[in-house]
């Protein structure tokens, strides 16, 4: 997923980000990118600053890139950071609401509208226009995702999506057949329960199930709504679906939890990672993921595990191509034309293409993604693979951005399915308190 473990975000402040707003750059947003770059033109002494996650071999390709282009701009000086996503989330909020956010930054999907809002990130509308930052070679439905009230803040890095890690061995042993992409949540809820029916025990001597129960996860819980023809959000300032949505998936799930189907309560809790998951962990035989961490399962697990396909609902899939994390510009950087040719360079540039290659999932450009998957081998070809055969199976648009409240919703509807599987309320109870908790979020 698309990075963070199950999809999960911890929820920075929204109070801190949108806090940048009183520091004045609003008034520092209204010249165009290129009105802000050096008068002469002379780039000579020019110092950027450009932060990212990600594990070190991401760092290593990106710290390699980053020289080159260095190397085709003499004078300009590109420092780098990056940290776990945790940290890295934590510490951009801090910068955020002190008005120092970085002149080049990535960001996640359900940062876009909270720190466009701000006024932490720059409109970047003028540099693609004047095609600084081209995007003729990227999809344009996908670059909406990184639009927040009609203006485009961010690009994507990376086009992930969501799909289901299994033990191919397992569903073997249990008579299951390979999932397709039109499989149902009904065929994926049969399959646990045959799993669970095999009597297989886990390294600790506890019951072995189907699969982690994803009822605390936000993306799973956006596929089920999309595959019935919904959505989280109606639009950036109002939810997509109801009560009845939320008690209907948090009750399929909660039924099959009891049943013995899916991972138990602590286990679902627990998994914070790959490794403390429950496929991970040597207690289920499945999990949602995103292609870009599909192949730390592979690594971790074996060659047994390969990725399928997310269930649908009567053959209607409901995931979509997600930016597994995009690039903005700081309001406040005093270089802004440069930071667009460093992103414009990151994305559009063979060289950098090459070395980068799927370290952030599939290049948004398409000539690049192209040329960087003939290289490709074993789980990064197989997700690869993957993508082209959703992409032609037939998938609905991304949305937007989602709103400002949204990390907060998220973290909401986790704590909600969790006082389910506990026993503290009803699906329906806890449906209806997320649902007064998340319009309360959403007119703040």
């Amino acid at each position: 997923m698309p990075e963070p473990p199950n999809g999960r975000l911890p929820r920075p402040s929204r109070r801190s980000v949108l806090a940048v707003a009183a520091v004045g750059l609003s008034t520092a947003l209204t010249g165009t990118l290129s009105a802000c770059s050096a008068a002469s033109g002379d780039t000579s002494g020019i110092s950027l600053r450009f932060s990212w996650w990600g594990n070190d071999d991401r760092a290593a390709r990106t710290e390699k890139a980053v020289r080159l282009f260095e190397k085709e701009h003499p004078g300009v000086t590109v420092r780098t950071s990056n940290g776990d996503f945790g940290s890295y989330l934590q510490k951009l909020a801090t910068q955020a609401a002190g008005g120092g956010v970085p002149d080049v930054v990535q960001l996640d999907y359900r940062q876009i509208s909270q720190y466009a809002a701000g006024d932490a990130i720059r409109p970047l509308d003028g540099v693609i226009k004047d095609r600084t930052i081209r995007t003729s070679d990227m999809d344009q439905d996908f670059l909406r995702t990184g639009t927040y009230k009609g203006r485009q803040f961010a690009l994507p890095m990376g086009r992930g999506i969501t799909g289901y890690a299994y033990d191919s061995a397992v569903y073997k042993k249990a008579g299951i057949p390979t999932p397709r992409p039109g499989w149902t949540w009904q065929d994926w809820a049969k399959a646990n329960k045959k799993i669970a029916a095999l009597g297989l025990k886990s390294p600790d001597g506890r019951p072995f199930t189907g699969a982690n129960d994803g009822g605390t996860n936000e993306d799973v819980f956006e596929t089920w709504l999309r595959s019935r023809g919904k959505n989280l959000y109606a639009d950036q300032t109002e939810l997509g679906f109801t009560e009845e949505d939320l008690t209907a998936f948090w009750s399929f799930l909660n039924t099959l939890r009891e049943e013995g189907a899916i991972a138990q309560a602590r286990d679902t809790v627990q998994a914070k990672s790959t490794e403390t998951s429950p496929i991970g962990r040597g207690l289920a035989a499945a999990d949602f993921t995103w292609d870009a961490t599909f192949p730390g399962y592979a690594a971790l697990l074996g060659e047994d595990i390969h990725f399928a396909p997310v269930p649908t609902t009567d053959g209607r899939q409901g995931t979509y191509f997600k930016p597994s994390m995009l690039l903005g510009i700081g309001s406040q950087s005093r270089h802004p034309r440069e930071a667009a040719q460093l992103i414009d360079f990151l994305l559009n540039d063979p060289r950098a293409g090459d070395i980068l290659g799927f370290s952030r999932s599939t290049p948004p450009n398409r000539k690049i993604a192209a040329r960087v998957a003939k290289t490709l081998e074993g789980p990064e070809r197989e997700i690869y693979d993957y993508a082209r055969t959703m992409e032609k199976y037939g998938l609905d648009i991304p949305p937007t951005a989602p709103p400002p409240g949204d990390l907060a919703i998220q973290t909401a509807l986790s704590r909600g399915y969790q006082r389910v599987i506990y026993g503290m309320a009803t699906p329906r109870q806890a449906a209806r308190e997320l649902i007064d908790e998340a319009n309360r979020e959403l007119e703040s």
